[in-house]
């Protein structure tokens, strides 16, 4: 490239660009691995260091990344199971709508983010969420929520389906998330919050993320289902953290 050209397209300069990248790729390989962990480990980091990402270039990457996820344990998929999910998430984004209403996003953000990090104490101190359609419906239905209001959707689903095996938690959840991050974008274009720049920019991270989920390919063989509970838990906490971390700053 020439000189004029030592920075990328829309302004973006080359140590930005891979930042963003090996976040990108890190966040590909853990959803490839455990399920879920995109949204949870991209969405804060990108908020404080890389705000052009959030939402719609993270959604139109983890749209794909699901889409991956779904087909490489299309096997395993439990369809009641994400007919359920999808149905609470629904129902959870347009309740959000009416909750931004009477109360704060800064409010909702850390009562959000104190809940998650009770259930995920409770977890390790013992507590058992049983794997039913209730519980599922319910974790997207708080899913929809903290997704519409701080784009990190995934850590109701991790304490709900902490149990479940492996090949069956990546399938089901693929499917879950790819037709959660189409309709985000869907509502984000309507609302004319993607343009061509915000598209560009997903295009020239893509390659990362597709090598992120090729690793994933590696690593997820050698996790046993005792390492994968532990990983759920780790990336809700991480998560929950990551929404405080982007509240507090904008208080």
């Amino acid at each position: 490239m020439t000189g004029s050209e030592a920075d990328l397209l829309l302004g973006l300069n080359w140590s930005t660009y891979l930042g963003m990248g090996a976040m990108v790729l890190v966040g590909a390989c853990l959803q490839g691995v455990s399920g879920l962990g995109f949204a949870m480990f991209c969405a804060p980091i990108a908020a404080l260091l890389f705000p052009e990402l959030v939402p719609g270039p993270l959604l139109v990457l983890s749209c794909p990344l699901a889409l991956m996820s779904s087909l490489r344990e299309f096997h395993a998929i439990e369809w009641r199971t994400a007919g359920q999910a999808i149905a609470g998430r629904v129902l959870g984004t347009g309740l959000a709508a009416a909750c931004m209403a009477l109360l704060s996003v800064q409010t909702l953000s850390l009562l959000f983010a104190a809940l998650i990090l009770t259930g995920v104490v409770l977890s390790l101190k013992g507590w058992q969420v049983a794997h039913s359609g209730r519980n599922t419906t319910l974790a997207g239905l708080a899913s929809g929520l903290m997704g519409t209001i701080t784009s990190a959707g995934a850590p109701p689903f991790a304490i709900a389906m902490q149990h479940l095996p492996a090949d069956r938690l990546r399938g089901t959840l693929g499917a879950v998330f790819f037709i959660g991050a189409a309709l985000s974008l869907a509502a984000l274009t309507l609302v004319g919050r993607m343009d061509a720049d915000k598209i560009w920019l997903s295009l020239l991270l893509m390659p990362w993320m597709v090598t992120g989920f090729m690793l994933s390919g590696r690593f997820k063989f050698l996790m046993r289902q005792q390492s994968l509970r532990p990983m759920l838990l780790g990336l809700a906490a991480f998560g929950a953290l990551g929404i405080l971390v982007q509240t507090l700053t904008r208080l």
